[in-house]
């Protein structure tokens, strides 16, 4: 019972993790979200060597592990002058490698969309791009909405690797705790009820916002 009282006073460190975890969460969806977007709509331009270079990037970082590109981005550029510090880092890895998981995400949701839709959109005087931002790419989000829900709240668990390049995350809070009181399983178990608290929610809002286009589309 001690022991659990011990980590009831730690809560507050824990908390100020989660904090950490939910900004680096958020920076890696915006950052991956925006590549996926844009290198799903540039591949619309049908440029072969364009095409091929954002292939390439799809294939790579998807193939590497998302530490690995950590350890790349944390320590790796700093051999040439770049030095960020581990929040930024974290943000930075778990975007680029999100962006090539969503630029898939984002291409096939576009190209659910029938090629009419488009033709019949410039044939009303809109312009290319209007035409995919009044038209295409609200009917492509019914195909985006659950894939990217899914990401982000796997990029909220997976921020936990964030802890290998000293981001003050929730898994690297509970760490040091741990190496300094040894209860390992009271705080771990702490730490994953927080997880599971701010994963829901999110599961929640996501199944939320997929009923809410499937009524649109009724």
């Amino acid at each position: 019972m001690s022991a659990w009282l011990t980590v009831w006073d730690l809560l507050p460190v824990l908390l100020f993790g989660a904090v950490t975890t939910i900004e680096v969460t958020v920076g890696g969806f915006a950052v991956a979200t925006a590549i996926g977007l844009s290198l799903a709509l540039l591949q619309r331009l049908r440029l072969r060597p364009l095409n091929a270079a954002i292939a390439v990037y799809v294939d790579v970082f998807r193939a590497v592990p998302v530490l690995t590109q950590l350890f790349i981005i944390y320590f790796g550029l700093t051999e040439i002058g770049i030095r960020l510090d581990p929040l930024s880092a974290a943000i930075i890895g778990f975007g680029i490698n999100g962006g090539a998981y969503l630029t898939e995400v984002f291409r096939s949701g576009i190209e659910s969309v029938h090629q009419g839709q488009m033709e019949a959109a410039q044939m009303l005087g809109m312009r290319r791009l209007e035409a995919l931002r009044i038209v295409i790419l609200p009917q492509a989000m019914r195909v985006v909405l659950p894939p990217l829900g899914n990401f982000a709240i796997g990029l909220l668990k997976d921020t936990a690797l964030a802890s290998a390049v000293a981001a003050p995350e929730l898994m690297f809070r509970a760490r040091t705790l741990v190496d300094k009181t040894f209860l390992a399983t009271e705080i771990f178990v702490t730490a994953a009820a927080i997880y599971l608290v701010m994963s829901v929610p999110l599961g929640y809002l996501t199944r939320r916002a997929e009923a809410r286009v499937a009524r649109g589309r009724r």
